[in-house]
């Protein structure tokens, strides 16, 4: 039974997001890459495409998508960043706007998102501000892009005051995911994932189990069999997430800010430290178990629910322990300067049961530090 809003084209989940005339199609399917062309097509895609890659990305896929957008009719040409989020700078967005006017790429062309989250973030904001707003499509490669960053149109690069401090609400004209993209990465990326464990824990703890078996592949690589039933996986994640962006798009009635679970100190905790040292995933790994901590002291979760959750994440091989040295101060301090806050005012998404959250505003300071 698949959730609303999931429908099977052939053998594979395909999930629209319903927004109007920003209502695009996320197509979930092995061996997608060499379909890239055709759903860019039939999303009314056209002309010239600029694929922005990154260093790890670029020898592994970019030749596979740019033949497959070539037999389709567009014309692509090919930008590479380094790897690593560093590159989700204001910097880094103004070289690739002015690559992209050198390349042709003027009002009448598109961009070609084809990485992680940081490639997402970053060619999605230069989608937004370049000529005033240009088309693009996600083609994520991780598995926290595939459930989550590449769906729902938020963009945005870093400054040193925090993460995702400036950026654009940008949808997609299509989103293409690939599965079998993930069998390059290593296993603290793939462990990285765990945004799926956040969807599990808001909107369906059903899920938990099927994340937890991913545990032990994750060190020996994924079999054939966990390759077959990744799609719809997959598929639940992004359908879970299509709903809450439907209803509550640029984050207005409080409904999306639940998937903000596990990010409000995460990203304090990220941001703590220098880029690179903890990865995002980590982070809001750490995010959520803090989470867990306050949701069982100020939102009635039981023992037994929060439990579930973490073992799901052991299972994962994520942290939920500080690493040595963390200063408290410092991450509360970067915590009220992320974009959650309003007025000063903490917004926490804590859990009253496992699959069932909800936004507190009764977190404070003192709270969080403990």
């Amino acid at each position: 039974v698949l959730p609303s809003g999931m429908l099977h084209t052939g053998r594979m989940p395909t999930i629209s997001l319903a927004l109007g005339e920003r209502s695009y199609d996320i197509h979930v399917e092995n061996g997608a890459l060499d379909r890239v062309g055709e759903f860019a097509y039939r999303a009314g895609l056209d002309g010239k495409i600029a694929i922005v890659t990154d260093t790890n990305v670029a020898p592994l896929y970019a030749e596979r998508v740019r033949k497959s957008l070539e037999s389709a009719g567009f014309m692509p040409s090919l930008h590479v960043v380094d790897a690593g989020e560093a590159s989700k700078s204001m910097q880094q967005a103004e070289e690739l706007c002015s690559e992209l006017v050198r390349a042709g790429i003027d009002r009448t062309g598109c961009i070609a998102a084809l990485g992680g989250g940081v490639v997402g973030d970053l060619a999605g904001f230069v989608a937004a501000i370049h000529y005033r707003g240009i088309p693009f499509m996600q083609i994520p490669t991780t598995i926290v892009a595939q459930v989550d960053s590449s769906v729902g149109g938020k963009t945005a690069v870093n400054i040193p005051e925090g993460k995702n401090l400036v950026g654009a609400f940008h949808q997609p004209s299509v989103v293409v995911i690939d599965p079998t993209t993930l069998v390059t990465l290593d296993r603290r990326t793939l462990a990285e994932g765990l945004e799926a464990v956040k969807h599990a824990a808001i909107r369906d703890a059903s899920m938990l189990h099927d994340l937890k078996r991913l545990g032990p592949e994750l060190s020996i690589g994924f079999s054939l069999d966990t390759i077959a039933r990744l799609p719809d996986l997959i598929a639940r994640n992004v359908a879970i997430k299509a709903r809450i962006v439907e209803h509550d798009e640029l984050e207005t009635q409080g409904i999306r800010a639940l998937l903000n679970f596990g990010h409000t100190i995460g990203h304090g905790i990220e941001a703590a430290v220098p880029y690179g040292t903890i990865l995002h995933g980590e982070a809001v790994a750490l995010g959520m178990r803090a989470a867990l901590f306050l949701s069982e002291r100020k939102a009635g979760l039981s023992a037994s629910d929060a439990k579930k959750i973490l073992s799901a994440l052991q299972a994962l091989d994520l942290p939920l322990t500080l690493p040595e040295g963390m200063d408290t101060e410092l991450v509360l301090d970067k915590t009220a300067s992320d974009k959650k806050f309003r007025a000063g005012a903490i917004r926490f998404v804590l859990l009253t049961e496992a699959g069932e959250a909800g936004i507190s505003k009764r977190i404070t300071r003192e709270d969080m530090a403990e």
